[in-house]
Formats: structure tokens, C-alpha cells, sequence
């Protein structure tokens, strides 16, 4: 859900000149937010892929507050957006990247995964510290349930065409990013 994300980005913005290095950490950063929100759960696929993760998770999910909750809401968006703000200003001194696309392609990372959270039927507390959940479409038995059938036969095949006709109608603005890249 991050790249479609991205790929809409691209698709429907105007382009502006980039280096590879700033494309491929951006690649990277858009990734990493899609999977930011889940930081909150102590199983997630990323700690598992960290030395010592699995000692790291179990500190920061209850600080979290256990899964889905601050993360997955607009105030917890607005908490990561802001400290990684401060991070990549400070990873900016050192790095010729333009940090500005960083920020923004971990954002829309972070909000499509929020946007896909709300497909299925736990949904997202937008609102968090209120205890509402929401979701689409607004009846639960209508969503999807996390790693089942429908997630995997309907929304990722779903996703893969999705990006393919928004690549395919808009071909040639992805040639003409792909010629802003230094």
C-alpha cells in the first residue's frame, strides 16, 4: 500500500529534480513508513529483522500503549512526523539528500498504511485519545480480516493492477521523473 502510495504521489504531482541518492533513500523511507505504524506490536515482521529487536519491541509496545492505538491515529502520525523532522535535519548535515523528500515519502508511507488499516474489521483510531475505531466501508462484516483469503487474493492482486494502470496512464510522466533524477 506504501509504493501505490508513492506511485500516486508521482503520478499526479509535479515532478522536481532529485539525485539518485535522495530516489533511492526515498524508495526506502516510503517503505519504512508503511510499515511505522505497526512498531507498536511486538510481533511485527520488522523486529525480527533487527539485532536485538525482539528486546526493543517489548520495550516500546506498552510505552505504545499495546497495537493500534497512538500509532495508528492522526495524533501519533503527527508525534513520528515531527521527531522524524528533527532526525533527518540532524541526518541532513551529513548526508546530500534532500531530507524534505525523505520526510515526505515516510509520511505517505505512514498514511496509507493508516489508510489500509481501516479496510479491515479492527479499523483505526483516528481520533486516539477518543475511543473510536473507524473504518471503510462503515459495516464491520463488509472489511477485511488481516491475512486472510480476502487480503491476500483480492487486495494485493487488487493493489498490483491498481499500480500498473496508474503507471500505464500516466507513462510518460513517470518517463519524465525518471529524467529528473541526477
Amino acid at each position: 500500500m506504501a509504493f501505490t502510495g508513492m506511485i500516486m504521489v508521482l503520478a499526479y504531482l509535479p515532478v522536481t529534480d532529485m539525485s539518485l541518492a535522495t530516489a533511492v533513500v526515498g524508495f526506502g523511507a516510503n517503505m519504512l513508513g508503511g510499515l511505522g505504524p505497526d512498531l507498536d506490536e511486538a510481533t511485527a515482521d520488522i523486529w525480527d529483522k533487527l539485532r536485538g529487536g525482539s528486546l526493543i519491541s517489548r520495550i516500546i509496545s506498552p510505552l505504545l500503549g499495546g497495537h493500534r492505538l497512538i500509532s495508528h491515529s492522526i495524533l501519533g502520525m503527527w508525534l513520528i512526523g515531527i521527531g522524524l523532522k528533527w532526525l533527518l535535519a540532524k541526518i541532513g548535515a551529513v548526508l546530500i539528500v534532500d531530507m524534505n523528500i525523505v520526510w515526505w515519502a515516510f509520511m505517505i508511507g505512514y498514511a496509507s498504511h493508516l489508510i489500509s488499516d481501516m479496510l479491515t474489521k479492527e479499523g483505526v483510531p483516528l481520533l486516539f485519545p477518543i475511543p473510536i475505531k473507524f473504518g471503510f466501508p462503515p459495516f464491520k462484516a463488509l472489511r477485511i480480516t488481516t491475512g486472510k483469503i480476502m487480503e491476500k487474493a483480492i487486495v494485493f492482486p487488487g493493489l498490483l493492477l491498481l499500480n500498473g494502470y496508474i503507471v500505464y496512464q500516466n507513462y510518460g510522466k513517470f518517463l519524465e521523473v525518471l529524467h529528473h533524477i541526477k
